[in-house]
C-alpha cells in the first residue's frame, strides 16, 4: 500500500498534463471495483455517500463524512480526491479547522464549494469566498500535507448560469490558491473551452453527469480531469429502485435478471 505522501505526490503529477477520469465511488466496495478496472484516482461523492447511509445530500456532518473518508483512504491504494462540501463552515476559520481535520484522513486532495445551501442566496458574496479558499491553502500550506485544493463555483448548479461570473470567481480562487478550479453545470463545449482558457495553466476539472462529451473530446478541449458526481451512484440505484419497484407493484421479477452475477462478485471482491 502506498503511503498518504506517495499518493499525494501521485495526484499532483496526473494534474500536470494530458486528461483522466476521477470516477466516484460512494462506498468501499465501489471503490475497490474502480481501483481494479485501473482508474489512475478517485473522488468521493457527497450525494451517493449521503444516500448510502440514508440521508439527503448536504445533509451528511463533518463526523460522517472524515470517517468515510478515512475508510475510502485505507481501502484502496489511490489517491482520493475529497468532495468536502463547502468545507463544513461558513467562516474562513472554521474552514482552515475542517481542511486540517480531512488532511487527517488521508485524501490526497479536496474540493471547497461557494454554494450556501441557501436557495435565496446561492452563492457566498465573493469576497468571503474568496477568503474562504484563501483559508483553505493556508491551512494545507501550515500543515504541511501536500493536499491538493480544489476551488469550486457552483453558480450554474443553483440556477446561474452566467459564464462570465463563473470564470470571475474561478479565476480569483486560484489567485487565492486554488491547484485545481471546478465549475459543475458547464456542458456547451464554448463554455467548457471558455473556462479552461481562463484559468490556464491550471487544471479545470470537468463534470460529467449525463451521455455528452467523450474524454477525447473533453481532452481536445483542454480539460485535464473528468469527474462524474454522483452519476454512477444515481446508475446503482437507478437498476435497484427498477427491479425492486416490479417486485412492489406487479409481484414479478423480471429486474432481476440484469444483476451483475454474484460469482464474478465474490471473485471481484476476493482478490
Amino acid at each position: 500500500m502506498s503511503s498518504t505522501a506517495e499518493k499525494r505526490a501521485a495526484f499532483h503529477s496526473l494534474h500536470e498534463s494530458g486528461c483522466f477520469v476521477i470516477p466516484n465511488p460512494w462506498d468501499i466496495g465501489s471503490a475497490r471495483v474502480l481501483q481494479g478496472m485501473g482508474f489512475k484516482a478517485l473522488a468521493s461523492t457527497s450525494a451517493g455517500f449521503a444516500w448510502s447511509i440514508g440521508k439527503a445530500d448536504n445533509h451528511i456532518t463533518l463526523d460522517e463524512v472524515c470517517s468515510h473518508l478515512t475508510a475510502l483512504c485505507a481501502a484502496v491504494d489511490l489517491p482520493i480526491n475529497a468532495d468536502f462540501e463547502n468545507g463544513f463552515a461558513n467562516e474562513p476559520e472554521g474552514v482552515a479547522v475542517n481542511v486540517s481535520r480531512a488532511a487527517k484522513t488521508g485524501v490526497a486532495g479536496l474540493s471547497i464549494e461557494d454554494s450556501t445551501g441557501d436557495q435565496d442566496k446561492p452563492l457566498y458574496d465573493k469576497t468571503l469566498a474568496i477568503e474562504r479558499i484563501r483559508a483553505a491553502r493556508k491551512a494545507i500550506d501550515a500543515d504541511r500535507s501536500g493536499m491538493l485544493l480544489v476551488g469550486r463555483c457552483e453558480a450554474f448548479l443553483w440556477g446561474m448560469p452566467d459564464l462570465k461570473l463563473t470564470i470571475d470567481r474561478l479565476q480569483a480562487y486560484a489567485e487565492a490558491g486554488a491547484d485545481c478550479l471546478y465549475a459543475p453545470g458547464l456542458k456547451s463545449k464554448d463554455d467548457i473551452a471558455a473556462a479552461v482558457k481562463a484559468v490556464h495553466p491550471k487544471p479545470f476539472n470537468l463534470l460529467i453527469g449525463w451521455p455528452g462529451l467523450s474524454v477525447a473530446e473533453a481532452a481536445d478541449l483542454g480539460v485535464r480531469r473528468i469527474s462524474v458526481g454522483g452519476a454512477l451512484a444515481r446508475a446503482a440505484w437507478g437498476g435497484f429502485l427498477r427491479a425492486a419497484k416490479e417486485i412492489a407493484e406487479k409481484g414479478t421479477f423480471d429486474g432481476l435478471g440484469a444483476g451483475y452475477p454474484g460469482g464474478e462478485l465474490n471473485r471481484m471482491f476476493s482478490v
